[in-house]
């Protein structure tokens, strides 16, 4: 009874969702293919692979690629982010400590300082790393030799990272794609059975429908629904995937409670527009850079939200989806 509760801790169970094989990873077929011809070249020449820079949306894999990645070149993955990386002597640390061909996983890269990007330059580039001593005319430089490694980063925010840093990683810079619904549908069936659940193809697609074109929220959803049938039978059935979505106030089109408050202060305080971002930040109590970060691109997507030189405007489809909505 014991390790069933520790199987089911909430990290070990994203754990076991997540893709241990190039053939359980879903979509993204041009980058899977890219890299394998990398890693597999590579690890026939014996040197490390080159560093790899992984960008776009939460959500979408690029922890997940990253592993497969390490697992591919048989290696260990030392895995850290930007903001955790406060000074020279941190990086230092971690690069001094890796193992000739480890993987080293930065997430959130963008988040480095400059200072920590300057010394990261010759590190990635030439194996070395710069360390200045003391201060003052005193001041003097060790250089410290790096076991070949490879780098993965990853971001959200591409456009963040200096030119310099991103011309570092000449294994190649990839964009993560959002996925199809029958990608969604696919990971949503495998997920399912881990589970231990086995919903029908038209409960699956009714929940990739509704999952914002990401796995992880995919999961998230398929998660809850299994809390729900579990207090209430034990079986997913529509009923329970419906009340599941009333709960969580998701509607048809995947949109939450922040995502029809931004459309339904322009429509009804603003006459749909146009309208400031600021504005609409004050109007919904949320942050301007989670509306333009996180919520706007959903709503630019399904052409709910147009964004002009004079603001945001709602389109005649967010005026049919938000008195659907309100019914």
């Amino acid at each position: 009874m014991a390790n069933n509760i520790t199987r089911d801790d909430a990290s070990n169970l994203d754990r076991t969702l997540r893709p241990q094989t190039w053939e359980e990873y879903v979509g993204q077929e041009k980058i899977k293919e890219n890299l394998r011809i990398l890693l597999t070249a590579a690890k026939e020449r014996g040197h490390a692979a080159e560093h790899i820079l992984l960008y776009g949306p939460p959500g979408l894999g690029k922890t997940t690629l990253a592993n497969l990645v390490s697992k591919t070149l048989g290696t260990n993955m030392k895995i850290t982010s930007g903001p955790a990386i406060e000074r020279v002597g941190d990086l230092a640390a971690i690069l001094t400590n890796l193992s000739p061909g480890d993987v080293l996983f930065i997430d959130e890269i963008h988040r480095l300082s400059k200072s920590i990007e300057e010394v990261l330059y010759p590190a990635m580039e030439s194996g070395v790393l710069d360390i200045i001593i003391g201060k003052g005319p005193s001041a003097r430089t060790v250089q410290l030799e790096l076991p070949p490694f490879t780098m993965v980063a990853a971001t959200t925010r591409i456009s963040l990272l200096s030119s310099p840093l991103r011309s570092r990683f000449s294994g190649g810079t990839f964009r993560l794609e959002f996925y199809s619904d029958d990608e969604i549908a696919t990971i949503l069936t495998r997920s399912a059975e881990l589970l231990g659940m086995s919903p029908t193809q038209e409960l699956v697609a009714k929940i990739a429908k509704r999952c914002r074109a990401t796995p992880r929220t995919a999961n998230y959803l398929l998660k809850r629904c299994r809390d729900l049938a579990q207090l209430e039978g034990g079986e997913l059935t529509n009923a329970i995937v419906e009340k599941t979505f009333d709960l969580l106030e998701i509607d048809s089109l995947g949109l939450g409670k922040p995502d029809r408050a931004v459309l339904e202060v322009i429509i009804h305080k603003f006459n749909g527009g146009p309208v400031g971002l600021n504005t609409i930040a004050a109007a919904t109590g949320e942050e301007p850079s989670t509306i333009e970060d996180v919520i706007e691109p959903y709503l630019i997507r399904h052409g709910l939200l147009e964004r002009t030189p004079r603001g945001r405007t709602a389109s005649p489809d967010a005026y049919g989806h938000i008195s659907i909505s309100n019914e």
